[in-house]
């Protein structure tokens, strides 16, 4: 899987001028990328060993590695799937990345959803052509550009991001990805149930997709925004997350019966009759919860199981000190946002503000 691949966005090297920001593309993400490549794509270099280099063709530019040297005017004009020899006689495999590619190697401030999770929340959410969705906590953009992929441009995907430079971040590889901004994306900052209560109205929302340190505190919120039938689902981490969003929804009486899972995947090498499994795997990222939003006036079905002996003690709730929340440095994240912003097309997604105050970017309710 390309989880387990060894990924890194290679700096080009320009050699005359210094590296001009890419035009917006007519065509949205790899629609736009048919046929030879061209300036101002994003090509994934893979060396025999399957270590992955990616970077932008610029007109000046030169890659540089331990397996050798090429300017990429040498690679402009060759089709998809070329080899190409180095000045050290190394071949090198040229392609251009595919999405789960580029999630793991483009900057990122915060720790992004990883491929396989994507996957499920876009397959176990029924993420729909043309739906209206909901996410919180944008991090580095991962999920937010499968969901737009997912989406098209026929639907409307609202995203709520707490930190501002998280956003510009966010915003930025988002960008590069399609080319330019997704006419079915609107970026805001602040509080979830704030954002929610100022833009959002009431039973309008088709999916809502929390990526937070503690969605259980944002149920009021999301029960209001989601439409009957829509559905809930939380990225969590740990246990101590997956509990509380758990119980949360239960005690809310506005929810189906919580369902809640974990993927784990495992390559294979496969080499004649010599088949096994690879020695690494991708396993714990995170947990995965969905509930279905229920009818007005209509109370979830009475559970059958009883639950199980000391789940509900006294003091056997976890307390939101359990959680811990990692976060990147000031200095990374200057230092991510600046490469980011390098990198964004001219036809960049504005970072809005969700204050009902703030109406001066004339943006219409979802």
């Amino acid at each position: 899987m390309s989880e387990q691949t060894e990924h890194t966005e290679h700096t080009a090297i320009s050699l005359e001028e210094p590296y001009q920001r890419p035009a917006p593309q007519e065509c949205l993400g790899q629609a736009g990328r048919r046929g030879p490549f061209r300036y101002g794509e994003r090509i994934q270099v893979t060396d025999t060993k399957g270590r992955k280099n990616t970077f932008l063709l610029d007109p000046h530019g030169y890659f540089q590695s331990v397996r050798g040297s090429f300017h990429h005017r040498d690679v402009v004009g060759m089709d998809e799937g070329s080899v190409i020899e180095t000045d050290t006689g190394h071949e090198l495999l040229l392609l251009r990345p595919l999405l789960a590619d580029y999630v793991l190697s483009m900057p990122r401030g915060a720790q992004v959803v990883y491929p396989k999770d994507s996957g499920q929340v876009i397959a176990m959410g029924d993420i729909f052509p043309g739906a209206r969705v909901l996410e919180a906590g944008v991090g580095s953009g991962a999920l937010t550009m499968n969901l737009l992929s997912a989406i098209g441009e026929g639907g409307h995907l609202l995203s709520i991001e707490r930190r501002e430079d998280f956003a510009q971040i966010a915003a930025s590889n988002v960008d590069a990805w399609f080319g330019r901004h997704h006419p079915a994306w609107e970026l805001r900052t602040g509080d979830f149930a704030d954002v929610v209560a100022a833009r959002v109205e009431p039973g309008s929302i088709d999916r809502v997709v929390l990526d937070m340190l503690a969605p259980w505190e944002n149920v009021e919120a999301a029960s209001s925004a989601l439409a009957p039938g829509g559905l809930f689902l939380a990225y969590v981490a740990t246990v101590t997350q997956l509990s509380r969003t758990v119980e949360a929804l239960r005690h809310s009486g506005l929810f189906t019966e919580p369902e809640s899972w974990e993927s784990m995947v495992r390559t294979w090498n496969v080499d004649g009759l010599a088949v096994r499994p690879d020695h690494r795997m991708v396993a714990h990222t995170g947990f995965l919860l969905t509930a279905r939003r229920l009818a007005a006036g209509s109370r979830p079905l009475t559970r059958k199981r009883p639950p199980a002996r000391g789940a509900y003690d006294e003091g056997g709730y976890w307390l939101p000190d359990d959680v811990k929340e990692r976060t990147s440095t000031d200095k990374k994240v200057r230092r991510v946002l600046r490469d980011c912003r390098a990198k964004q097309p001219t036809d960049a997604t504005p970072v809005l503000s969700g204050s009902a105050d703030d109406d001066q970017d004339g943006a219409d309710h979802v």
